[in-house]
């Protein structure tokens, strides 16, 4: 009986979503946490002690747990769920609509803010510079950030950008880049040139600041020394 009526819910919230009450919301929801009983009166139980599903996820343990018919797990479960809803409320930066390193710079330094280790983001761009995808990439050190070329290069052949920018952080001190920067610079020119990809820029963020190898200069010198076409030039020359 419980299987018939579950097919029933679920065939509701395929085809007629808007159809349903907050207790009926609730009651699928339960069928995760509780697979083998009839969910509808704890979720009119629920609703009945806390007031709205608001309430509810934003209740303890132990105020869930306290609702007859609600064991440790049921209340780990809704938990749970309450706190990514409190977390995903938080507000977080926002993709701009196209890359420009003043569009991008604002976006980074809140996305960059207090992390306490080095990390490496790449970002692939559609023909319009539009963000299609971002990956982050870690070595798991405070204060050292690489990436191993076979990633990049996965990175680029999964993704398919038109465009590529780079950005990865200072924990502290200033965004200058260090000779270890400019390798890994030289790297990514040289693989996504490979890959017929722009590499737009390399950024870098830390609490100081922020540095563009683009506005600098230092991306068109490095193109120059490190592109296919430009290797593939100097050895016809």
């Amino acid at each position: 009986m419980h299987e018939g009526h579950r097919k029933r819910m679920l065939e509701r919230l395929e085809h007629a979503e808007s159809s349903l009450e907050e207790h009926e919301l609730l009651e699928i929801l339960l069928f995760n946490a509780i697979p083998r009983k009839n969910t509808n009166e704890l979720a009119h139980a629920l609703l009945s002690a806390f007031g709205s599903l608001d309430a509810l996820f934003h209740a303890g343990l132990d105020e869930l747990k306290a609702v007859p018919g609600v064991g440790g797990a049921t209340a780990a479960y809704l938990r749970i769920i309450g706190m990514f809803l409190e977390r995903a409320e938080v507000k977080q930066p926002v993709f701009p609509s196209a890359f420009s390193f003043a569009a991008f710079r604002p976006y980074l330094l809140e996305r960059f803010r207090g992390v306490s280790e080095e990390y490496v983001e790449l970002y692939s761009l559609d023909r319009r510079d539009a963000v299609k995808c971002v990956r982050r990439f870690t070595s798991q050190k405070p204060y050292h950030a690489s990436v191993d070329p076979k990633e990049i290069t996965r990175f680029l052949v999964g993704s398919k950008p038109f465009a590529m920018v780079a950005v990865h952080n200072h924990v502290n001190g200033p965004a200058t880049p260090s000779g270890e920067d400019d390798d890994f610079t030289a790297q990514l020119e040289i693989l996504c040139s490979m890959h017929n990809v722009a590499l737009r820029d390399h950024i870098i963020c830390s609490p100081e600041g922020t540095y563009s190898y683009f506005l600098s200069g230092k991306l068109n010198e490095l193109s120059a020394r490190f592109s296919i076409s430009s290797v593939l030039g100097r050895d016809h020359t």
